[in-house]
């Protein structure tokens, strides 16, 4: 495939600059101008995908060293940016921030994998002159990397700007495509880090469309998308999707306001599989529908424990289900769901109780970070290979059996209890660490064939 496939990598300074505030209102304003917008994010994350979907009216996408092949992510790229007329890629932290001493999974070089311009967010609260340095030694760090532009965040007034403009104007030879006043009403509420409910999802949008009104009254949009296609064609062939030719399965997927945690690679996939997707609402659905496989994703459990404890019919329909064996994948929030109770801020209400533990909040991560798992051998999934994956909850599992059965020995990260993970039961795997479904390594897969050996068995 070759293709012009106009793309901008959208980075910073340092973390906590305003840039997802930026990249969704630039998607949001785009798209308003009748533009289709692609939006990408590098690294683990889920709240600010779904943020930047909403602005630019099309799933997010994320890209990521730790959980995908170089290969993979330049696939990824490519079918999702096909039909775009701009791709957005958020950065997370600063441009050169990564694990790596050498920065090999780096924000820039994501941005040199993709071959995508650089435009570079700078809060420039309190900086006059010294934004001159900060660029060159920006530019000079690593000749690969072509800052294309600049945009100037949280600004102090018109006074403040005039300076930023002409010290880089004098300095540096970087265009400034963009500068944005400091204005409290561009900020989003995240609503404890950021699920929001489906009967906000307008008021959501309309929040989104003023955040994208406002940076297009302050950012060249023109400019942004000249640079967009400065980026060099697109020389990475796409490899066709095989076809599927599975027997189709029903699989329930809880999505509602406590949960709501998924990639949109990893709904794709199942789609491909010939899955059909049944949306699960465990706040209000009355019991389970017919189904030959659950999954229940990352959230916020806690918020809404009230509702899912006041709930007994589902959580008595999904605890009589998995005993019965229908295959069950669980992380995260799903795992707290699944777990005896839940005690956040000197409450505790009572979950679905298939996995035979206590789920308590605390004030600080347990687990945070990237993970790397190390399948057990007792794994009824029967993976050989170690996992990459990812963490971040403020709860710990408690009380579980002494002989209970783990799929995952943790090599980094926490899990449930610092060495363990995947808490088995009957056809269940639940988890605290968050995977790739997708891919070589990925859930998806040894998921779906437990899913169709078991409708398999039921139907012999």
């Amino acid at each position: 495939m070759k293709d012009r496939m106009p793309r901008v990598f959208i980075s910073a300074a340092h973390k906590s600059s305003g840039k997802t505030t930026l990249t969704l209102g630039l998607c949001a304003a785009l798209h308003a101008r009748g533009h289709s917008v692609q939006g990408f994010k590098k690294g683990p994350d889920y709240i600010d995908p779904l943020w930047i979907g909403m602005a630019a009216q099309r799933a997010c996408y994320n890209l990521d060293f730790h959980m995908m092949q170089r290969h993979e992510i330049e696939q990824q790229f490519a079918r999702a940016a096909a039909d775009a007329r701009i791709s957005l890629v958020e950065g997370n932290k600063g441009l050169y921030d990564g694990l790596d001493l050498d920065g090999s999974n780096s924000n820039a070089a994501m941005a040199k994998l993709l071959g995508a311009p650089v435009v570079l967010v700078i809060d420039a609260r309190g900086m006059t002159r010294g934004v001159a340095p900060l660029i060159l030694g920006y530019q000079a760090f690593d000749p690969d990397i072509r800052i294309a532009g600049v945009i100037l965040n949280n600004l102090g007034g018109s006074r403040h700007e005039s300076k930023l403009r002409a010290v880089i104007e004098y300095y540096t030879n970087v265009e400034v495509i963009g500068a944005v006043q400091h204005d409290p009403g561009l900020q989003i509420a995240e609503r404890h880090l950021g699920l929001v409910p489906a009967n906000e999802q307008q008021a959501a949008l309309t929040r989104v469309q003023h955040v994208g009104e406002r940076i297009a009254a302050q950012v060249d949009l023109d400019r942004l998308l000249a640079i967009a296609d400065s980026a060099p064609e697109w020389n990475v062939a796409v490899t066709p999707a095989a076809s599927v030719g599975m027997e189709p399965v029903r699989i329930g997927i809880a999505h509602d306001q406590a949960f709501g945690f998924y990639y949109s690679e990893d709904l794709d996939t199942l789609r491909a599989a010939n899955v059909e997707l049944v949306e699960l609402d465990t706040l209000r659905a009355g019991n389970l529908p017919q189904l030959d496989g659950l999954i229940i994703g990352g959230g916020f459990p806690e918020v809404f424990m009230d509702a899912l404890e006041a709930n007994a019919p589902l959580r008595g329909s999904i605890r009589s289900a998995i005993e019965a064996g229908l295959p069950t994948y669980a992380e995260c929030g799903g795992l707290m769901y699944l777990s005896r109770s839940l005690s956040w801020q000197g409450r505790t209400r009572e979950m679905v109780g298939v996995v035979p533990g206590d789920t308590r909040m605390h004030d600080r991560p347990v687990g945070r970070g990237y993970a790397s798992l190390q399948p057990t051998g007792d794994d009824r999934w029967q993976e050989a290979n170690p996992i990459p994956a990812h963490e971040f909850h403020y709860s710990s599992l408690e009380n579980l059996p002494a002989d209970s059965i783990y799929a995952y020995q943790v090599k980094r990260g926490h899990g449930i209890d610092g060495q363990h993970d995947g808490y088995q039961l009957h056809n269940l795997l639940a988890a605290y660490v968050h995977r790739r479904g997708t891919g070589a390594q990925g859930w998806i897969a040894p998921f779906l064939n437990q899913v169709r050996a078991h409708k398999a068995r039921a139907a012999a």
